[in-house]
């Protein structure tokens, strides 16, 4: 164990914010270590749009499906997925050539290269004492996110992550066993299968706690609930019209 895996280990996702605001320096310093994270081929695939005007974060908290915590974190980072600059280059140096931006390939670069910036921000931002939660929820009404903040073609967000200085201390949620996850020299099926069981006693224990007995479901109960239900079926849709046509 060293300090940053000891960081990395004492992960929580923050919901609730000191009115202090993140600093400019500081901002730059998080997202400029967020860009160190490995790229695919150097295309470094990603932008990010910071927001801090209390009117446009109260717009973007009612688009995410009414996360509080959007509009009262003092920086809201929208991480997003950017082919919109490689075509240009294309445009550039190579304007009589058909060029494969659009693939399902450039589309997983682009997707992967933003999660791995992030989450390098996210680590980095941590270390300085502040706290962060990613939104997934910013994919609810993507087409009004997108038009709001002016994104142009081939770039769309992936995900939110709200930035600042911690006011609460939550606990650890409990990740699935280590056996479940790591294979070694191939997939073990069984294995998987029987750690699972274990897990979910495991969430049974802590969602029980956690919630007063009103919730007790396990993991994986809650898992198929999850996949039972149809969620942003327009994406799809949504990517195709940003220029995404996924040959």
């Amino acid at each position: 164990m060293n300090d940053t895996i000891s960081l990395i280990m004492n992960h929580r996702s923050i919901r609730k914010y000191k009115e202090t605001p993140v600093s400019q320096e500081l901002l730059e310093r998080i997202v400029a270590a967020g860009q160190m994270a490995s790229s695919s081929s150097h295309v470094q695939a990603y932008s990010v749009v910071a927001v801090t005007d209390p009117a446009k974060k109260e717009k973007l908290a009612e688009l995410c499906g009414g996360q509080a915590y959007v509009r009262d974190c003092p920086t809201f980072l929208v991480w997003c997925a950017d082919l919109h600059r490689l075509k240009k280059a294309a445009e550039q140096h190579m304007p009589e050539l058909e060029t494969y931006e659009d693939t399902t390939e450039s589309f997983i670069i682009a997707t992967v290269d933003t999660a791995l910036a992030a989450q390098n921000a996210a680590v980095a931002a941590e270390s300085l004492g502040l706290g962060i939660v990613y939104i997934g929820g910013i994919r609810n009404r993507i087409a009004e996110v997108s038009e709001l903040l002016g994104l142009p073609e081939l770039v769309y967000p992936v995900f939110g992550m709200c930035l600042g200085y911690p006011d609460q201390e939550p606990g650890l949620r409990p990740r699935l066993p280590l056996k479940a996850v790591l294979h070694m020299e191939g997939y073990d099926a069984d294995e998987a299968d029987r750690e699972l069981e274990a897990y979910d006693e495991t969430m049974v224990r802590y969602i029980t706690e956690r919630t007063s007995g009103e919730r007790t479901a396990p993991w994986t109960q809650l898992m198929a609930d999850k996949l039972s239900k149809p969620a942003r079926l327009h994406m799809r849709e949504f990517l195709k019209q940003k220029g995404f046509e996924l040959k």
